[in-house]
């Protein structure tokens, strides 16, 4: 399937889903995560005619540099800084493995980007345990993609946090979703249903 249509599936879902994500964000944040995530699909999508001609790499590449540049708080610089990493880092027709390693470099680079570490309730706690799993390969790898990624964003709420707005809450966090967590749990959802309906 064409970069171009998965890349439409992930930020069509997260602009379906403003209203869970902002309710998430109010519960433990500053509540506009929901907007800002919808912001920077817009921006993707209303480019995405422009990047049709490119190559996987360019367009994770020019995404990247355009979540950095269009959306707001915290999740600019993060969604934005694994793009750029995604970029670098992939095959021209990435497998298992390679997304695996390529999302190792990603955690690293995230880990040095905001000094959060797994399982602090951040969205490293969805993409660790994709990494591990996506190297483990197998048969069904579409459908326990999306399983790991959701039951990872679930378990964040049992988690305590401690980086970001939400480490000032204390024990009131525990029992929420983070929310990039949550996003990160959707676009893998909407990629895996978009391969497996190809």
């Amino acid at each position: 399937m064409p970069h171009i249509a998965l890349i439409r599936a992930a930020t069509q879902t997260l602009i379906d889903h403003v209203e869970e994500l902002t309710q998430l964000d109010q519960a433990i944040g500053d509540g506009d995560h929901g907007l800002n995530m919808r912001r920077g699909a817009l921006a993707i999508q209303a480019k995405l005619p422009e990047w049709q001609g490119k190559s996987l790499n360019e367009t994770l590449k020019a995404m990247g540099l355009l979540c950095m540049s269009t959306i707001g708080g915290s999740s600019g610089p993060v969604f934005g800084t694994l793009l750029v990493t995604l970029a670098k880092e992939l095959p021209a027709r990435p497998g298992p493995a390679d997304l695996s390693q390529a999302m190792q470099a990603g955690i690293a680079a995230l880990t040095k980007l905001g000094k959060a570490q797994v399982g602090q309730k951040t969205l490293l706690d969805v993409l660790d345990p994709l990494q591990r799993h996506l190297g483990s390969g197998g048969n069904d790898i579409i459908a326990r993609t999306r399983q790991c990624a959701h039951d990872a964003a679930l378990a964040t709420a049992a988690m305590d946090a401690t980086r970001g707005r939400a480490s000032f809450l204390g024990d009131r966090a525990l029992g929420h979703v983070d929310p990039g967590s949550r996003s990160v749990a959707l676009i893998v959802a909407a990629i895996c249903d978009s391969l497996e309906s190809a």
